[in-house]
């Protein structure tokens, strides 16, 4: 027996729901929760294989609620519904624990191969989605600063600082107070993190970066 839970406050939009959820097969099971209170009541009753999230709900709110789910109900899947399907929202609710994510403005069918390919374990965004996803990905990665985009260390966010600039290691040594051998492994672990094969490509992409 396959057990949904539904999670939406509009009794309509829910009864739909519902009902489109039957066609997974007979042996289907759909409860419905029109807030988070009444969905934690059912998780804690019995065996649901997964939650149809709503994210506009009253109260706490889906976006609020989902890592409520994910903390108490970790190996219940749960899929968004929403009709906030922008960018940021759709890799937000994925970087929190959604195990798909559907729009409202969605086909019913949509909705059913979401559910589909999560039970059978994949992760699910319709292409478009996946692609606005990426898009806010990048566009955060590239609001942040270089050492953090790449993962470098404060000591070796400074020896690049000092790269960009044409410095030598004995200089950057005199510098930052360090031997010359400390300051090649700090260089060597710099290329290796932003993926570039010597020192004046490392240099040059970081001045770029900082434009």
């Amino acid at each position: 027996m396959l057990k949904i839970l539904v999670v939406e406050d509009h009794a309509l939009v829910r009864e739909g729901l519902l009902t489109t959820l039957k066609a997974l097969g007979p042996e289907t099971e759909t409860y419905g929760a029109s807030d988070a209170n009444e969905a934690i009541g059912i998780l804690e009753q019995g065996d649901v294989d997964m939650v149809v999230l709503d994210l506009m709900l009253p109260g706490t709110k889906g976006q609020t609620f989902l890592p409520v789910l994910r903390r108490r109900f970790p190996t219940v899947p749960v899929v968004i519904l929403s009709a906030l399907d922008d960018a940021d929202t759709v890799s937000k609710v994925m970087k929190a624990g959604a195990s798909g994510f559907v729009s409202k403005a969605g086909s019913s069918a949509d909705l059913l191969d979401a559910l589909r390919a999560v039970l059978e374990g994949e992760i699910y965004l319709p292409p478009k989605l996946r692609e606005l996803a990426n898009r806010s990905e990048t566009a955060h990665a590239e609001g942040k600063p270089l050492a953090q985009r790449f993962g470098l260390t404060p000591g070796q966010a400074r020896v690049l600082e000092l790269l960009t600039e044409g410095r030598s290691n004995r200089q950057i040594a005199e510098l930052l107070g360090l031997t010359e051998g400390t300051v090649k492994i700090h260089v060597s672990a710099i290329i290796k993190a932003m993926g570039v094969t010597n020192r004046s490509e490392a240099a040059l992409m970081a001045s770029r970066k900082r434009r």
